[in-house]
């Protein structure tokens, strides 16, 4: 893992709200903050700042319910709604916009998504046209032994310390991403096996985009599985990915930032300019999770 940062944390602005770098590349934990009661504007802009320049933020010890983490979650803009779940119904009754994120099963059925196996490194929801600005997951239950970390990438990084002949070789294309399997490689309800990539369904994206805010250029690759480059025969497809990918998980080996839960831990990532993961843990434990992801535009070619 990256090391942390030695510097001392500052005072964001005149507020009371303290930004401490987590590595020398990505994260920031928030501290000063209390998310269950109002923030002024003055208090958003800071935490907002923060979140573009670190790209990921942790507030820690907060304690919230979903009406609270939708509040706060709508600060950064319209809320999607969560994912197609394989019960194709939503997660908690009348709360559409909240993923639930859980190895728990109540009369042997799962109450929420992704299980205790390993979530593969992805982008969220890459597969649809409007893609999320953000996603913040709020930790309810969470794993008291090893495992079950989550992991984060900034993808501004990977792009830019890429090799230039794989710059060029990826340069003007663009990747069909599947929407058919989550990040657990579960089918989702209403989709059929996928054997051709080319035949998968899903949306179309730039493979370097320009991000929207920051104007920096970041590398968007969704997920490997099922993934093909537009344009290109099977096998030069496959065999470009498998060069992209193969860089991105030695980049992603080496600059990286890992998430051990703690009950009460909120983080906020942006996700046009990251890539994260979620390392398998012991199914006997319990982990209950909610997120939110916030809705964006369709990602624009760099």
């Amino acid at each position: 893992m990256s090391a942390v940062l030695a510097a001392k944390a500052t005072p964001a602005a005149s507020q009371h709200i303290i930004v401490t770098p987590l590595s020398g590349a990505i994260g920031a934990d928030i501290a000063g903050v209390d998310l269950s009661q109002p923030l002024s504007d003055a208090e958003f802009q800071v935490i907002h700042d923060a979140w573009l320049q670190h790209l990921v933020l942790r507030f820690r010890g907060q304690k919230l319910d979903k009406d609270l983490l939708l509040a706060f979650s709508r600060r950064f803009g319209k809320l999607d709604k969560a994912p197609i779940n394989p019960t194709g119904k939503s997660w908690i009754e009348g709360y559409g916009e909240l993923a639930v994120m859980s190895n728990i099963k109540q009369e042997g059925k799962p109450i929420g998504s992704l299980g205790d196996g390993e979530a593969v490194w992805h982008t969220d929801m890459s597969y649809q046209d409007v893609t999320p600005s953000a996603a913040l997951l709020y930790g309810v239950e969470v794993v008291q032994k090893e495992g079950g970390e989550t992991g984060f990438c900034s993808m501004y990084r990977c792009y830019e310390q890429m090799p230039d002949d794989l710059k060029q070789a990826i340069a003007g294309k663009q990747i069909k991403h599947d929407a058919s399997y989550n990040s657990a490689g579960q089918l989702r309800k209403g989709f059929k096996e996928v054997t051709d990539p080319r035949e998968a369904p899903g949306a179309v994206h730039p493979i370097v985009i320009k991000h929207p805010v920051t104007g920096r250029k970041a590398l968007f690759l969704g997920r490997r599985p099922h993934a093909c480059v537009m344009g290109l025969p099977l096998d030069e497809s496959e065999a470009l990915l498998d060069r992209l990918w193969s860089y991105a998980m030695d980049f992603a080996n080496r600059e990286h930032w890992f998430q051990k839960w703690n009950v009460g831990d909120l983080l906020l990532w942006d996700n046009r300019c990251t890539m994260h993961m979620r390392t398998a843990f012991d199914p006997a434990e319990r982990r209950y999770l909610l997120r939110t992801t916030i809705i964006d535009g369709k990602p624009q070619a760099a």
